[in-house]
């Protein structure tokens, strides 16, 4: 093949690409173009601002409405403090506190009450029913009563002893007996003078 044969080959080639690439690039330079008009047709309308019409047109219906009245905030009366004022008094949540009448014998006793500064005596550390006469005996013009404890030990004592838990004090002396009186208590707040006798051992066996 000759030099023109090579050249109308070579022509013939490229006229054939250029025929096959044309209408590529024909669609490609045509969806170029519908692009650029999408994008300046919605930049149009961003700028125009019709899009937030309606939104305009509610605020300025809000704004046109006639404004309404707040009711002032009412008066309110200035705090008094108070004063609590029956601190001595009982507590209502507290039971009333009863107070029993006194008996006579109660009455009676009024000022009666346990002796001050009293030094108890030996016999006084027993109980009165562990306590038990046992005989007398008269010596130095005066009398004088034996008196057993619950130890067997054997004690003299005389008018004006103390014998007993109860501060009982001896009254008289005779061959039969002894008087005895104690301070008890009498159940609410005072005190009771109460009688007592202890016999001659053996007497009533």
């Amino acid at each position: 093949m000759g030099r023109k044969g090579k050249a109308k080959t070579v022509m013939e080639v490229h006229l054939l690409n250029l025929s096959l690439r044309s209408p590529l690039q024909l669609a490609a330079r045509c969806g170029r173009a519908s692009l650029l008009v999408t994008m300046a047709s919605l930049l149009a309308a961003c700028s125009s601002g019709d899009q937030y019409a309606d939104i305009k047109a509610f605020m300025q219906d809000i704004e046109d409405q006639p404004r309404g009245n707040i009711a002032p905030l009412p008066e309110f009366e200035s705090y008094q403090a108070f004063t609590y004022g029956a601190s001595n008094r009982r507590s209502p949540f507290e039971p009333p506190v009863v107070i029993p009448q006194k008996s006579d014998e109660q009455k009676r006793n009024i000022g009666v009450k346990p002796p001050q500064d009293h030094v108890k005596q030996y016999l006084e550390r027993f109980n009165l029913s562990s306590l038990s006469m046992v005989g007398t005996l008269e010596q130095d013009g005066g009398s004088w009563a034996l008196i057993e404890d619950s130890d067997r030990g054997v004690h003299r004592v005389q008018v004006g002893d103390y014998m007993g838990s109860s501060w009982g004090q001896i009254e008289s002396i005779n061959d039969t007996g002894i008087d005895i009186t104690e301070i008890v208590s009498d159940g609410a707040g005072g005190w009771l003078r109460r009688p007592r006798t202890i016999e001659l051992k053996g007497l009533t066996e």
